[in-house]
């Protein structure tokens, strides 16, 4: 399956590791620096030129490191449009 992340950029379901809120994700000094070591080594997708409300860490087959995808669409709808939410609870 895949996931739609903005404009013309789509990911598959299994490369994703997370899908963080770029608000609240971004208070911690670790996630800061991560970001910019990505952004330093080029890692680093801008999907649209809006106002950031999320970022998707996602692996590929043949990388490296992983990508990160900063997103203007939020980060409960990305999660939402990925089904985890609905395949978790059809598990009950």
């Amino acid at each position: 399956m895949y996931l739609h992340l903005g404009q013309d950029t789509v990911v598959r379901t299994r490369d994703i590791i997370g899908i963080f809120d770029m608000d609240t994700s971004t208070i911690s000094k670790i996630t800061r620096d991560y970001l910019a070591k990505c952004e330093k080594s080029g890692r680093v997708v801008n999907v649209s030129m809006e106002l950031p409300k999320s970022f998707v860490l996602c692996w590929g087959e043949k990388e490296e490191a992983p990508t990160v995808y900063i997103s203007q669409i939020s980060s409960s709808t990305l999660l939402k449009r990925s089904g985890y939410v609905d395949s978790l609870s059809n598990m009950g």
